[in-house]
């Protein structure tokens, strides 16, 4: 009886390489459901996607403004090669004469010349291109902050601030009471997003994509 050509050679073989399926690794999302506000769009749904924080908010902007910077570029090398060869051709009666060395040398300082001169004023252009691609959808991305934060007074903010002064042995006791107070005061714990544009001057990492972000390149996620 002739054996089945799909079979295994090898039924009794149980080792993991042989019977354990690798599957690639879940690629994280950058975003999470959140439920949405009062002057969010009901048709929408009653969920929103809100980025975890401020930080994953800025390092998806960065990765983001870097992948168009790159593919801009790509494209851009492409544009100016062709370009340098057009500029660098030599004329039709080179042709008929015959080629020499030096032409073919001249010719080729000529395309590395022009291939350099089009890509720096290309990249500069990719910059641009990849903030302007990335700034209106990311500043009206939401992110996900604690509306504690938003809604804390000065009073509360005392409070706070009074829980490091408190001994180490009395601090839980001391902050269970503390924040039933604030509770039964409305002082909300919960979870709510805003836009990264309402956090412009009161976040870091927001102000320097929105901002001034020379002065925050060492600081950046």
């Amino acid at each position: 009886m002739a054996m089945d050509a799909s079979a295994p050679n090898n039924l009794d073989d149980y080792s993991p390489s042989s019977t354990v399926i690798k599957f690639d690794r879940p690629i994280s999302l950058l975003r999470g459901p959140l439920p949405a506000g009062p002057s969010d769009d009901p048709s929408a749904g009653p969920y929103v996607l809100a980025f975890r924080d401020s930080r994953a908010w800025a390092s998806s902007f960065i990765v983001c403004e870097r992948k168009i910077v790159a593919q801009c570029e790509d494209g851009a090398r492409i544009g100016c090669a062709v370009s340098a060869s057009r500029k660098c051709k030599p004329p039709w009666w080179k042709a008929v004469v015959g080629p020499k060395l030096s032409d073919l040398k001249e010719r080729e300082l000529c395309e590395a010349r022009e291939m350099a001169e089009c890509f720096a004023a290309a990249k500069e252009k990719c910059v641009g291109f990849a903030r302007d691609k990335c700034l209106l959808p990311f500043r009206d991305a939401r992110i996900k902050v604690w509306k504690g934060v938003l809604n804390l007074n000065s009073k509360d903010a005392v409070r706070l601030i009074g829980w490091a002064l408190v001994p180490d042995s009395e601090r839980n006791l001391w902050l269970m009471s503390q924040m039933g107070s604030m509770c039964l005061n409305g002082w909300n714990f919960g979870g709510t997003n805003c836009r990264a544009s309402e956090l412009l001057g009161s976040d870091e990492c927001v102000q320097c994509i929105l901002g001034e972000r020379q002065q925050c390149r060492k600081n950046q996620p």
